[in-house]
């Protein structure tokens, strides 16, 4: 397990690399960031953007959504995974946000998590990303590298998580998730982690290290 030190060198270099991180999902508020990261789940960022680059044309509120229904919402995301459920819990926590919330997505992660399709890790995006709080959302990426670098092992994502919220030196919070993924995505990657280009490959605890060839 990396020690404090190390930690703090880890995201200094991923800051120096990269020093406004930002998510790859298109949105133009918080509601329709909501939408987006419920449809992201089993689905690529590319996918997703692709399909609700003319959906938020028309529905980017949760009233406009309502009106847009379930039927005609199926036909902007059919190209997701999963999109007969994502359809029916888009509508559900958009009647639900109109209702009980005064259209306006809650800044709150049980509230949040109350509402249809929308768990911890999608909670912990739109929390981070919408109202600057410095969550930690685990997804594959970062439980990858958080167990493969000695960062943060876990043996799930909760575990991972809150290793992160206690490790994370505080400068680093808000945008640690960011880097985290994109290293994830881009760099540690799962069947061969591109170690010659990484940042922080002395710093790392992985031992089968790759080589250039």
């Amino acid at each position: 397990m990396l020690k404090k030190p190390q930690i703090e060198e880890f995201f200094a270099r991923l800051q120096k690399a990269n020093p406004n991180p930002r998510g790859e999902l298109e949105y133009r508020n918080p509601y329709t960031l909501l939408v987006a990261v419920v449809l992201s789940a089993q689905a690529t960022d590319a996918s997703v953007n692709k399909a609700t680059e003319p959906l938020f044309k028309i529905a980017d509120t949760p009233e406009k959504m309502v009106q847009l229904g379930e039927a005609r919402l199926k036909g902007f995301i059919k190209t997701i995974g999963l999109f007969n459920t994502k359809a029916k819990n888009v509508i559900r926590l958009s009647e639900i946000l109109v209702q009980e919330h005064d259209s306006k997505v809650p800044a709150d992660r049980e509230v949040l998590q109350s509402l249809p399709g929308v768990g911890r890790k999608t909670a912990n995006v739109v929390l981070n990303i919408a109202f600057g709080q410095p969550t930690m959302a685990v997804d594959t990426h970062i439980f990858r590298v958080g167990n493969r670098t000695g960062l943060a092992p876990g043996k799930d994502p909760l575990a991972v998580e809150l290793m992160l919220e206690k490790r994370v030196p505080e400068p680093y919070r808000l945008h640690a998730h960011h880097w985290l993924i994109l290293h994830g995505r881009y760099v540690c990657k799962a069947r061969k982690p591109d170690c010659p280009v990484c940042v922080v490959r002395d710093i790392c605890q992985y031992k089968a290290k790759t080589v250039l060839e």
